[in-house]
Protein backbone atom coordinates (compact mmCIF):
# COMPACT_ATOMS: atom_id res chain seq x y z
CA UNK A 1 0.00 0.00 0.00
CA UNK A 2 1.52 3.35 -0.96
CA UNK A 3 2.31 5.88 1.71
CA UNK A 4 0.23 9.02 1.76
CA UNK A 5 1.71 12.50 1.89
CA UNK A 6 0.56 14.85 4.66
CA UNK A 7 -1.64 16.62 2.11
CA UNK A 8 -3.23 13.33 1.07
CA UNK A 9 -3.81 12.38 4.72
CA UNK A 10 -5.60 15.70 5.31
CA UNK A 11 -7.62 15.21 2.13
CA UNK A 12 -8.69 11.78 3.38
CA UNK A 13 -9.64 13.33 6.72
CA UNK A 14 -11.86 15.84 4.89
CA UNK A 15 -13.52 12.91 3.13
CA UNK A 16 -14.05 10.99 6.38
CA UNK A 17 -15.42 14.02 8.19
CA UNK A 18 -17.84 14.70 5.34
CA UNK A 19 -19.01 11.09 5.50
CA UNK A 20 -19.50 11.39 9.27
CA UNK A 21 -21.36 14.69 8.82
CA UNK A 22 -24.06 12.88 6.86
CA UNK A 23 -24.74 10.75 9.94
CA UNK A 24 -24.45 13.49 12.55
CA UNK A 25 -26.78 15.91 10.78
CA UNK A 26 -29.37 13.15 10.44
CA UNK A 27 -29.07 12.28 14.14
CA UNK A 28 -29.36 15.90 15.26
CA UNK A 29 -32.32 16.50 12.95
CA UNK A 30 -34.27 13.88 14.95
CA UNK A 31 -33.78 16.05 18.05
CA UNK A 32 -34.89 19.34 16.45
CA UNK A 33 -38.49 20.51 16.20
CA UNK A 34 -37.85 23.88 14.51
CA UNK A 35 -38.70 23.37 10.83
CA UNK A 36 -36.26 26.00 9.55
CA UNK A 37 -33.38 24.36 11.43
CA UNK A 38 -34.48 20.93 10.18
CA UNK A 39 -34.37 22.21 6.58
CA UNK A 40 -30.90 23.63 7.18
CA UNK A 41 -29.76 20.24 8.49
CA UNK A 42 -31.21 18.52 5.42
CA UNK A 43 -29.26 20.86 3.14
CA UNK A 44 -26.09 20.38 5.17
CA UNK A 45 -26.50 16.61 4.96
CA UNK A 46 -26.87 16.73 1.18
CA UNK A 47 -23.84 19.01 0.85
CA UNK A 48 -21.78 16.73 3.11
CA UNK A 49 -22.71 13.81 0.85
CA UNK A 50 -21.60 15.79 -2.20
CA UNK A 51 -18.34 16.76 -0.50
CA UNK A 52 -17.65 13.11 0.30
CA UNK A 53 -18.42 12.14 -3.31
CA UNK A 54 -16.12 14.83 -4.70
CA UNK A 55 -13.33 13.69 -2.38
CA UNK A 56 -13.91 10.09 -3.46
CA UNK A 57 -13.66 11.12 -7.12
CA UNK A 58 -10.45 13.00 -6.44
CA UNK A 59 -9.03 10.01 -4.56
CA UNK A 60 -9.67 7.93 -7.67
CA UNK A 61 -7.61 10.37 -9.73
CA UNK A 62 -4.56 10.16 -7.45
CA UNK A 63 -2.63 7.34 -9.03
CA UNK A 64 -2.26 4.32 -6.77
CA UNK A 65 -3.59 6.11 -3.70
CA UNK A 66 -7.34 5.44 -3.78
CA UNK A 67 -7.35 2.47 -1.36
CA UNK A 68 -5.03 4.17 1.12
CA UNK A 69 -7.08 7.36 0.99
CA UNK A 70 -10.30 5.41 1.55
CA UNK A 71 -8.78 3.58 4.51
CA UNK A 72 -7.65 6.83 6.12
CA UNK A 73 -11.09 8.38 5.45
CA UNK A 74 -12.75 5.39 7.19
CA UNK A 75 -10.47 5.93 10.20
CA UNK A 76 -11.42 9.61 10.36
CA UNK A 77 -15.10 8.80 9.98
CA UNK A 78 -14.89 6.22 12.79
CA UNK A 79 -13.15 8.73 15.09
CA UNK A 80 -15.81 11.36 14.35
CA UNK A 81 -18.62 8.87 14.94
CA UNK A 82 -17.03 7.85 18.24
CA UNK A 83 -16.95 11.49 19.31
CA UNK A 84 -20.58 11.86 18.24
CA UNK A 85 -21.71 8.82 20.22
CA UNK A 86 -19.83 10.08 23.29
CA UNK A 87 -21.22 13.60 23.02
CA UNK A 88 -24.74 12.73 21.88
CA UNK A 89 -25.79 10.21 24.49
CA UNK A 90 -29.41 9.14 24.92
CA UNK A 91 -30.42 12.07 27.12
CA UNK A 92 -29.41 14.96 24.85
CA UNK A 93 -31.69 17.65 23.50
CA UNK A 94 -31.69 19.67 20.29
CA UNK A 95 -29.35 22.33 21.69
CA UNK A 96 -26.84 19.67 22.74
CA UNK A 97 -27.00 18.28 19.21
CA UNK A 98 -26.41 21.64 17.61
CA UNK A 99 -23.54 22.37 19.98
CA UNK A 100 -21.91 19.14 18.84
CA UNK A 101 -22.49 20.07 15.19
CA UNK A 102 -20.99 23.50 15.84
CA UNK A 103 -17.77 21.86 17.01
CA UNK A 104 -17.85 19.36 14.14
CA UNK A 105 -18.43 22.06 11.51
CA UNK A 106 -15.56 24.13 12.92
CA UNK A 107 -13.35 21.05 12.59
CA UNK A 108 -14.49 20.40 9.02
CA UNK A 109 -13.89 24.01 8.03
CA UNK A 110 -10.44 23.91 9.60
CA UNK A 111 -9.54 20.73 7.73
CA UNK A 112 -10.66 22.17 4.38
CA UNK A 113 -8.62 25.32 5.04
CA UNK A 114 -5.57 23.22 6.03
CA UNK A 115 -5.82 21.21 2.81
CA UNK A 116 -5.97 24.51 0.90
CA UNK A 117 -2.92 25.89 2.70
CA UNK A 118 -0.92 22.70 2.20
CA UNK A 119 -1.87 22.61 -1.46
CA UNK A 120 -0.43 26.09 -1.98
CA UNK A 121 2.98 24.38 -2.04
CA UNK A 122 1.89 21.25 -3.92
CA UNK A 123 -0.08 23.22 -6.50
CA UNK A 124 -2.48 20.42 -7.46
CA UNK A 125 -5.27 22.10 -9.46
CA UNK A 126 -7.73 19.31 -8.61
CA UNK A 127 -7.25 19.85 -4.89
CA UNK A 128 -7.42 23.62 -5.34
CA UNK A 129 -10.74 23.24 -7.17
CA UNK A 130 -12.14 21.02 -4.41
CA UNK A 131 -11.09 23.49 -1.71
CA UNK A 132 -12.50 26.46 -3.63
CA UNK A 133 -15.81 24.61 -3.89
CA UNK A 134 -15.90 23.24 -0.30
CA UNK A 135 -14.59 26.23 1.70
CA UNK A 136 -17.62 28.52 1.24
CA UNK A 137 -19.96 25.61 1.97
CA UNK A 138 -18.12 24.80 5.19
CA UNK A 139 -18.08 28.46 6.17
CA UNK A 140 -21.85 28.57 5.66
CA UNK A 141 -22.34 25.32 7.59
CA UNK A 142 -20.43 26.78 10.53
CA UNK A 143 -22.43 30.03 10.42
CA UNK A 144 -25.76 28.22 9.99
CA UNK A 145 -25.04 25.85 12.86
CA UNK A 146 -23.95 28.76 15.05
CA UNK A 147 -27.12 30.69 14.22
CA UNK A 148 -29.33 27.65 14.87
CA UNK A 149 -27.57 27.00 18.20
CA UNK A 150 -28.10 30.58 19.30
CA UNK A 151 -31.73 30.52 18.14
CA UNK A 152 -32.45 27.43 20.24
CA UNK A 153 -30.50 28.80 23.20
CA UNK A 154 -32.57 32.00 23.17
CA UNK A 155 -35.79 29.99 22.89
CA UNK A 156 -34.78 27.81 25.87
CA UNK A 157 -33.85 30.90 27.86
CA UNK A 158 -37.21 32.50 27.08
CA UNK A 159 -39.03 29.33 28.20
CA UNK A 160 -37.03 29.21 31.43
CA UNK A 161 -37.91 32.84 32.17
CA UNK A 162 -41.64 32.07 32.13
Amino acid sequence: MPELSQLEIKLAEVMGLAQAAKDSTAKVKKLVEDEEVRQTLDRMRAEAAETAERCEELAGELEGKKSALRRKARESKAEAREMMSTYLSDDVDALDGLEFLLMAEAGELGHVEIVGAMNEQAGDPRIRQLVEWARPIQERHFQDTRAASLKLAKAEDALAAH
